[in-house]
């Protein structure tokens, strides 16, 4: 399992931690109108899933309001963010961020995702902070778990991940 601390301190890690190469695990998250998002909703298309602890801190905002700039030079590429912010609130954050071209799912009902990558704080119930870019065939091509959630991802490395899955 990935070694990650929050504020310093080491943290539990929930699930099986995801490895390049293998098969992108299924989830069932919550979009801002409370419908449910899986994997193979976005079947067929290469995809950034940035994973951030809550929209309502500094990093986690930065860091998708980055993957929200980013969107703009990758074609045919989804972004999703995923956290465990309720969907009303991820909703509203958008509105006030101008955010566009990344859509926020919740993880707040069961943990789908962050038990399926490996990324649930057991201690918080919190996620993680992580970056995961998942090809046209569900192959999981880029794995970060960032070692510090109140540090930032390696963003370059996931966008050249996924525009390198794109031209396959």
């Amino acid at each position: 399992m990935a070694n990650v601390t929050f504020k310093g301190n080491p943290v539990t890690l929930l699930g099986s931690e995801v490895k390049v190469g293998d098969k992108a695990p299924d989830f069932t998250v919550l979009a801002n109108d409370l419908s449910p998002v899986t994997l193979n909703d976005s079947k067929g298309t290469v995809r950034i899933i940035s994973v951030v602890p809550s929209l309502d801190t500094g990093v986690c905002d930065q860091q998708t309001r980055r993957f929200n700039e980013e969107a703009s030079n990758l074609t045919g590429v989804k972004i999703l963010t995923v956290s465990v912010d309720l969907p009303f609130a991820q909703k509203r954050w958008c509105g006030a961020a101008g955010i566009e071209n990344v859509q926020t799912v919740s993880d707040h009902r069961e943990l789908s995702f962050g038990k399926a990558y490996g990324i649930a704080i057991e201690e918080l119930r919190l996620l993680a902070r992580g970056v995961f870019v998942i090809d046209k065939n569900d192959q999981v091509v880029h794995a970060e778990y960032v070692p510090e959630a109140t540090e930032h991802p390696n963003y370059e490395a996931a966008v050249e991940a996924a525009k390198a899955a794109s031209n396959q």
